[in-house]
């Protein structure tokens, strides 16, 4: 597979990348070198292999849910530099 100088530049400027002809020529010569080996993968016979998303077994790392009670109001704005009525103040962000 030979990519071409205009499917890089296609591809540079979907990326809204601005090359230089340096650049192009240089991109060129890589996505090809890279394309040729991916092409090379594809000669591989992968008849028997079953397709895995992981490398390993991967398992729920979560806990299960239970019901617990809160750290209440007083504790959650314990370190708080400002509160007003058992809420956070901060500074106004939107105008």
């Amino acid at each position: 597979m030979k990519i071409t100088k205009a499917e890089v530049d296609a591809v540079a400027l979907l990326a809204r990348l601005e090359l230089t002809t340096e650049e192009t020529e240089t991109f060129t010569g890589q996505m090809d070198a890279i394309l040729a080996y991916v092409e090379k993968l594809n000669e591989l016979d992968t008849n028997g292999i079953i397709p895995t998303s992981h490398a390993v077994p991967v398992e729920n790392a979560f806990r299960a849910d239970a019901v617990r009670p809160s750290i209440g109001v007083e504790n959650a704005l314990a370190n708080a530099p400002d509160r007003v009525d058992g809420f956070f103040r901060v500074p106004k962000v939107i105008e």
